[in-house]
């Protein structure tokens, strides 16, 4: 099975050509696991598969390095649209993608990658949440410790907190929020500094893949988190580990704009 792969600012994913390799379904999640694995595999947050649609140009799917299957992936889209404009897949410059969190479309730049990440949802029982409403500024037990939360979906749930640092250990504190029974179906968690009115430090633990480098519709959320709760302007840039995304929320036609590098590491065949 040949493979390439991308990062998008270092929110790193494995890209399968589903127009030319054999895919058995059930195979999926344990294909995902192993490839994803950084000392016994290939090493990635997860596999995103290039399928044909009846909806789009392109169907995206992505399975996290765990195994599950997410809706969307702002750094994977990026990738995406990298992939099948250099091989050749279309010759489009604007494509749309079919995903789990709906039509995408992202935009090829000179360098870079600007995607209509579309509207946030805002209401908590969408995101999904047991909760009913809006979200923000959302005060929640963890481990006998009260993290004030703002929720947001971009396609997959968002649980944006804001810090005056990073002098703790997001891991533990992101795995407790993502499995809080707040959330039915788990949720990415955004630890956000801010910085000023149009720049956020962030931090992410992602569900299904832990800490990584960047994730793009975390930063799309933690923009809109940064407006809900009045610490920032529409259009920001965000500074992830893995470098910058510049985010802008339209007040015009309320979409979520994010524009970012997409970089191919190399190419491959897995031989497992």
């Amino acid at each position: 099975m040949k493979f390439v792969k991308i990062h998008g600012i270092g929110n790193d994913y494995i890209f399968i050509n589903g127009f030319e390799e054999k895919l058995v379904e059930k195979t999926l999640p344990d294909l995902a696991r192993k490839m994803s694995k950084r000392h016994f595999g290939i090493g990635s947050d997860g596999i995103i598969l290039i399928l044909p649609s009846k909806k789009a140009d392109f169907k995206m799917r992505i399975f996290n390095a765990d195994g599950s299957e997410a809706e969307m992936c702002g750094n994977g889209i990026r990738g995406f649209a990298k992939y099948v404009h250099e091989k050749g897949l279309t010759d489009k410059k604007e494509i749309t993608v079919e995903t789990l969190a709906g039509i995408i479309k992202p935009t090829i730049l000179k360098d870079k990658v600007k995607v209509d990440m579309g509207e946030p949802i805002l209401d908590a029982a969408k995101i999904p949440t047991t909760e009913k409403g809006q979200l923000v500024d959302f005060p929640l037990e963890v481990d006998n410790k009260c993290y004030h939360i703002t929720t947001v979906s971009m396609g997959n749930p968002h649980a944006v907190v804001f810090v005056e640092s990073f002098n703790f250990d997001v891991a533990d504190v992101g795995s407790a929020i993502e499995n809080h029974p707040l959330f039915p179906k788990k949720t990415n968690v955004e630890f956000i500094e801010i910085i000023n009115d149009k720049e956020l430090g962030m931090q992410v633990w992602e569900r299904g893949s832990g800490v990584t480098l960047a994730c793009g519709t975390g930063a799309c959320a933690a923009a809109v988190a940064s407006v809900l709760n009045k610490k920032s302007g529409r259009r920001v840039t965000v500074h992830l580990i893995g470098g910058d995304l510049d985010i802008e929320w339209n007040e015009k036609d309320n979409h979520v704009y994010m524009t970012g590098p997409a970089e191919i590491v190399f190419e491959g065949e897995w031989k497992g």
